[in-house]
């Protein structure tokens, strides 16, 4: 069975520190006790003991305060030293608050509260009556001390400041990683949204078309008004499974709705010309050069822009009116020509509303264009340009 996790006492820092600090401070009261009488000059008993509470109080602070810290038990040790009072294992302070310099503050601060331990040093050794090689060992054995005390500061400011870089990394990728989540989420459904206006706007033009067609010749001819009600029917059928597919993808945020169907690609164009027949709108499909192998991305564009193109073709271009599609297949790209023979206001129905833009947005997202502009002889040309990947493998030498 596994254990639990044992909960930890959060303490404040200072709490913390007072808490470390005790033993050490202990053991530097029961130093200047036991040196009470031994000739040591710390002004007394309870000169010694006020010294060493004036050394170790300040450091439970050191973390949170250093340089503060630092200045006060380097003033007390210098006070100390002017006095003509001698050291005390409680000046061991002074390098516990440079520790706290070097560890918690730029360069610049540790190497000036080196210095000054430095100084402190030189003032300690530095002997009217010594000889000049003893204080020379001297110093440099506790300069030895006090720079490995410096150095571990550095080090460990260097692992802080390493640490707090990884979290602050964390934290910024995971901000990014949600804004990316957003952005994707915005953007799935910028797509269903002109998915939705592609099914609607061609399904309820053909409805529309053939409503009006069925009011005609409900009188004249019952069976050409039952044909159009029957095309009516399937149309709003197929409309409606449509719809409800994506909206299905709207309202499932659970990621527990049933797959959904593939979309349409260039193995339905054939389909959609023969809906545009039925529809009313007589539509030639022509495809030239070797047909490949696209991503489903760029089907779906190819798809899309051919089913807009026809389906404004359908509204705008008037009785009689034809419409061709051709697709070519290069090297390089797919070029789309949808060119109708209408005499309708088909400019301002492409041009005036969002198929147009629909058409060049879903086509911008592969680097391709989409122009459209009124045919010489009359009627409407839509003209889509969209570049493929080539895959071929590179020759031999």
């Amino acid at each position: 069975m596994l254990s639990r996790p044992r909960a930890r006492v959060a303490l404040p820092g200072p709490i913390r520190d007072v808490l470390v600090i005790a033993p050490t401070t202990l053991l530097c009261l029961i130093q200047v006790i036991q040196q009470d009488g031994q000739g040591v000059r710390t002004g007394g008993l309870w000169g010694g003991l006020v010294l060493v509470a004036a050394l170790m109080a300040p450091l439970p602070w050191r973390r949170r305060y250093p340089l503060t810290v630092f200045a006060l038990t380097a003033s007390v040790s210098f006070v100390q030293w002017a006095a003509g009072l001698d050291m005390i294992a409680a000046n061991i302070a002074v390098l516990v608050a440079m520790y706290g310099v070097a560890s918690r503050r730029r360069l610049r601060w540790a190497i000036a509260a080196g210095a000054v331990a430095e100084f402190g040093i030189l003032l300690v050794v530095l002997r009217p009556d010594g000889a000049v090689p003893v204080l020379i060992r001297e110093y440099a054995a506790f300069s030895v001390f006090v720079v490995a005390i410096w150095i571990a500061g550095i080090g460990a400011n260097t692992r802080r400041r390493y640490v707090e870089s990884l979290v602050e990394r964390a934290e910024q990728a995971e901000r990014e990683r949600d804004q990316q989540a957003i952005i994707t989420a915005a953007a799935e459904r910028v797509r269903i949204a002109r998915e939705l206006h592609d099914v609607v706007a061609h399904d309820m033009s053909v409805i529309v078309i053939h409503a009006d067609g069925a009011g005609y010749a409900l009188d004249s001819d019952p069976e050409l008004a039952r044909e159009a009600l029957r095309t009516i029917s399937a149309t709003g059928r197929r409309g409606l499974a449509e719809m409800r597919r994506l909206v299905g993808v709207l309202r499932d945020d659970t990621g527990t709705a049933e797959p959904h169907a593939p979309q349409p690609g260039l193995a339905r164009l054939d389909e959609l010309v023969e809906r545009s027949r039925t529809s009313g709108l007589p539509t030639g499909l022509a495809v030239r050069g070797t047909p490949r192998e696209l991503p489903e991305g760029e089907q779906l564009v190819i798809y899309r822009i051919v089913q807009e193109a026809l389906t404004n073709s359908l509204k705008h271009g008037g009785p009689g009116t034809r419409a061709t599609v051709e697709v070519a297949f290069g090297r390089e790209e797919v070029e789309l020509e949808i060119a109708d023979d209408g005499r309708g206001a088909a400019v301002p129905g492409i041009a005036g509303g969002h198929g147009l833009v629909g058409m060049r947005e879903r086509a911008a997202v592969y680097g391709g264009t989409v122009s459209a502009a009124p045919r010489p002889g009359g009627g409407f040309r839509v003209l889509a340009r969209i570049p493929v990947r080539r895959d071929e493998p590179e020759p031999t030498r």
